[in-house]
């Protein structure tokens, strides 16, 4: 029978905080009054992870392991725990604990007072994370909102409930390098939300340096809005009124005699025009890439072992649904 619950959690080296999210998780878990599960999402780590939580399959029942073959991304870790699990609901967790378990019986009340399809975790207050952070953050959001029409929640991350329906309709989109984020609020289902304070990591290091940070930021703007294209057009057309204009200038200069003599004018122009040509054709080469990525239908992960099932061979198991071609 499957249970009311599932919660995912993507696990990357985490050993040190394993244990301490599951002395918070598993009493909130066992206090909801509802069959659940845990979906441990291990995503190819290469430290002490896989064991710990091998520890904590035996003592605790409604643990399950998922491995992953091979080190596929966070986003990519989050879709294979929604593809496995089994919950009527399913929330999305970070092991990390900067995003407290505590609050998921305040999301599923919230779920079934309001027949919310997706219950989103908000963070109300971010003093543990830098100011860079913060700051980069709600302009990234608001960036994004402005730019695809979708109403992404600003100060919302991973955490979230959703409804087997929701679940379903996410598991069934072909893309590639999804940010669930985005996705989930462009689905448009009915929605509510929860605030809560975002704590520091518990243990461990960040998987989220700042180059992984710009992936994602590409990910999501390139996946979702096709105003950065909209925008090398204005660029390109800006360009060629700015080039006719000097154009003229350049006649008008040199019919009457008033030419100056000196390269700095030139330099410069052709520098200009030529750094708006390279913005354009590396922003064109990003959707360019995703559609190449999308064609060449290859699985963003393989699962090597479920807890539930055993070891899973490549041959028997399915291709995730985002592999599939439109």
């Amino acid at each position: 029978m499957s249970p009311e619950l599932s919660i995912v959690i993507p696990v990357y080296n985490e050993e040190d905080v394993l244990p301490l999210l599951a002395a918070r998780l598993r009493p909130v878990a066992d206090t909801l009054g509802t069959t659940y599960e845990v979906v441990t999402v291990d995503d190819g780590s290469s430290d002490g992870s896989p064991v710990v939580l091998q520890r904590m399959l035996r003592d605790w029942p409604e643990l399950r392991i998922v491995r992953l073959r091979a080190n596929a991304g966070h986003q990519a870790a989050i879709s294979a725990g929604l593809a496995t699990a089994r919950g009527g609901y399913v929330v999305t967790l970070d092991a990390d604990l900067q995003d407290p378990p505590e609050v998921i019986p305040e999301m599923l009340a919230q779920a079934r007072l309001h027949g919310a399809d997706v219950v989103y975790g908000v963070r109300s207050d971010r003093s543990t994370d830098s100011v860079f952070k913060r700051l980069s953050a709600r302009a990234f959001y608001r960036l994004i909102r402005l730019l695809s029409g979708t109403g992404a929640q600003v100060d919302a991350g991973d955490y979230r409930l959703m409804s087997r329906a929701t679940v379903n309709a996410i598991n069934a989109l072909p893309e590639h390098h999804r940010v669930l984020r985005f996705v989930v609020p462009a689905l448009g289902f009915p929605s509510a939300s929860v605030t809560y304070r975002r704590d520091e990591r518990a243990a461990g290091k960040s998987k989220y340096p700042l180059a992984k940070m710009i992936r994602l930021s590409l990910d999501s703007v390139t996946g979702f809005s096709t105003a950065p294209l909209r925008a090398a057009t204005w660029l390109g057309l800006l360009g060629g009124a700015a080039a006719f204009l000097l154009l003229a200038y350049a006649l008008i200069a040199g019919a009457t005699g008033h030419t100056l003599p000196g390269w700095t004018s030139t330099v410069v122009a052709v520098a200009g025009v030529g750094a708006v040509q390279l913005l354009c054709l590396g922003i064109l080469g990003e959707y360019v890439g995703r559609m190449y990525a999308h064609l060449q239908a290859r699985p963003t992960y393989f699962v090597a072992y479920d807890s539930l099932t055993g070891p899973v061979t490549p041959a028997d198991e399915p291709l995730p649904a985002e592999s599939h071609r439109a």
